[in-house]
C-alpha cells in the first residue's frame, strides 16, 4: 500500500526521483517495471507492471459509452522502468498536456501513484476544501479509536 506526498522536481531530460521508502517496494513487487498513464482526473497514474497487468483488462472491456476513457487510460499507457538511482523517465507525450515542467507531487492513494504538477495539485485540493463532501465522505470516522 502506497501512501504519503512527496514534492520532486524533474531533471532536463524529464526522470523523477522515486522516494527511497517507495523504492523497495516497487524493487520487490515489480522489479522496477511500472506504467505510467493519464487520468482523466488532471494528472498521471503511475502503477507497477503487475498492478497495471491486473486492471488492464477492466479498462479494456469498458463499454462503447466510455470509449473515450479507455482511450485516454490504454493509449497513454507507457511502460517504464527505474533505473538503479531510481529515476524514473516520464514520457514528454505524458508530460506536456499536462504542463509538467520541473515541480511535481508523487501521490501514494493505495495500490498506485497518481502524479500532479504542483500548482495543479494545489489548485484541485484547495477547490476540494470548498466542496460540498459526499456522504461517503462525511460518514467517514477518521478517529481509529472510535
Amino acid at each position: 500500500m502506497f501512501e504519503g506526498s512527496s514534492a520532486l522536481a524533474l531533471d532536463g531530460k524529464g526522470r523523477m526521483t522515486v522516494p527511497a521508502r517507495h523504492r523497495d517496494i516497487i524493487l520487490a513487487q515489480a522489479e522496477g517495471r511500472l506504467t505510467i498513464t493519464r487520468s482523466y482526473d488532471g494528472c498521471l497514474l503511475m502503477y507497477t507492471r503487475p498492478a497495471w497487468e491486473r486492471i488492464r483488462p477492466a479498462i479494456a472491456a469498458l463499454p462503447s459509452e466510455a470509449a473515450n476513457y479507455r482511450r485516454m487510460l490504454l493509449g497513454n499507457a507507457m511502460p517504464c522502468e527505474m533505473d538503479g538511482t531510481g529515476r524514473v523517465l516520464i514520457a514528454p507525450e505524458l508530460r506536456k498536456p499536462l504542463n509538467m515542467v520541473r515541480d511535481v507531487v508523487l501521490l501514494g492513494v493505495g495500490g498506485y501513484f497518481e502524479i500532479w504538477e504542483a500548482g495543479a495539485l494545489e489548485a484541485q485540493q484547495a477547490e476540494l476544501m470548498n466542496a460540498p463532501r459526499p456522504a461517503s465522505v462525511a460518514n467517514l470516522q477518521l478517529d481509529p479509536d472510535v
